[in-house]
């Protein structure tokens, strides 16, 4: 028997004294096969085409052939051959009409954030408490949301008509001075308008408020009520801060629903009283000055205009407002770890 034979190896040395003295020997790191690493990108591909095809020609394509068609004086027949450059651009932004539209448009915004807004968070607020008769309720307010926009409009315009329901019923309760010329008047139609959105919009404000509220925790309010805070107090400092989330989310999508608000406008008031009784927007003088005008490369060219400023206020809105409740969430998700 030859001596290295006897001699111990360095792992019987390390087992002897318990590993104290040698290392455990590491095995070497297992390669990602490049099979997988294919069949990784192959999933990712199969999940997203789908998708992004559907994204790049129902949404980018449009609205690249929307712009391109905009460089021409188009009547919607065979290709655009009449090129007038930026004419059309110049001449929508120049037009007294499509800033009138655009400041009613801003207007709606404007009014749409004053009215709904508090209704949407006082009639939340009534039905987060224990109330008889909650669901029902909560079914009625949410029930004018679901509605087709051409039965509302529909239906509000033979009301507001001048020998309507609504002025028939201020004349049989002694109210006839009272009476209003509601859809013509331009002092008025803009408010008829709110008035209509408000019924109409409220009740999706209203879910979206009702989720935020049953997300905050029971224990919060109820502490402040035994610290001695009074229901508003706790609403103002405990509620709506919480809240606050879910009242910017809906902020964005009412103002962009504003900014493309044209059902409701051209189904009551129609595509010529609507800019007379002072109620026109910019969809609908899209649709009067390109469609029923025979002006398809000018109404491509709002379609645009029109992409280019709800874009931008996205766009503004998610920088400035958004962005917190996205950096707070990806700072708290970093904090926990």
């Amino acid at each position: 028997m030859s001596v290295r034979e006897n001699t111990p190896t360095r792992l019987e040395v390390d087992l002897a004294n318990g590993g104290a003295t040698g290392t455990t020997p590491v095995a070497p790191p297992v390669r990602r096969r490049r099979s997988s690493s294919v069949g990784a990108r192959v999933e990712i591909a199969v999940l997203v085409g789908p998708a992004l095809i559907v994204f790049l020609g129902f949404v980018i394509f449009p609205v690249v052939m929307a712009a391109y068609y905009g460089f021409f004086s188009w009547q919607g027949y065979g290709p655009p051959t009449d090129f007038v450059g930026f004419r059309n651009y110049v001449t929508i932004l120049q037009d007294p009409t499509f800033q009138e539209a655009l400041t009613h448009n801003g207007v709606i915004v404007v009014l749409s954030l004053v009215l709904q807004g508090p209704v949407a968070i006082l009639l939340a607020l009534l039905l987060n408490r224990k109330l008889r008769g909650q669901s029902l309720i909560r079914v009625l307010i949410f029930v004018p949301y679901v509605i087709s926009e051409v039965v509302v409009g529909t239906g509000w315009s033979l009301m507001l008509q001048s020998n309507g329901a609504v002025n028939g019923m201020l004349e049989k309760l002694g109210l006839g001075a009272f009476t209003q010329d509601w859809l013509s008047n331009p002092d008025i139609a803009i408010w008829t308008l709110m008035v209509i959105i408000t019924w109409k919009y409220v009740g999706f404000a209203v879910i979206l408020f009702l989720a935020g509220l049953q997300g905050i925790p029971e224990e919060l309010p109820e502490a402040a009520a035994i610290d001695g805070a009074s229901f508003w107090q706790i609403q103002r400092h405990i509620t709506l801060p919480l809240l606050a989330p879910t009242l910017r989310i809906w902020a964005f999508l009412s103002i962009i629903g504003a900014l493309q608000l044209f059902d409701l406008v051209y189904i009551i008031w129609g595509q010529y009283i609507a800019s007379t009784a002072g109620t026109s927007t910019m969809a609908t003088y899209l649709v009067a000055n390109g469609r029923n005008a025979g002006n398809y490369g000018y109404g491509n060219a709002v379609a645009v205009v029109l992409f280019l400023i709800s874009l931008v206020v996205a766009l503004i809105y998610q920088r400035f407002v958004l962005s917190r409740d996205t950096e707070g969430a990806i700072t708290e998700k970093g904090t926990s770890k």
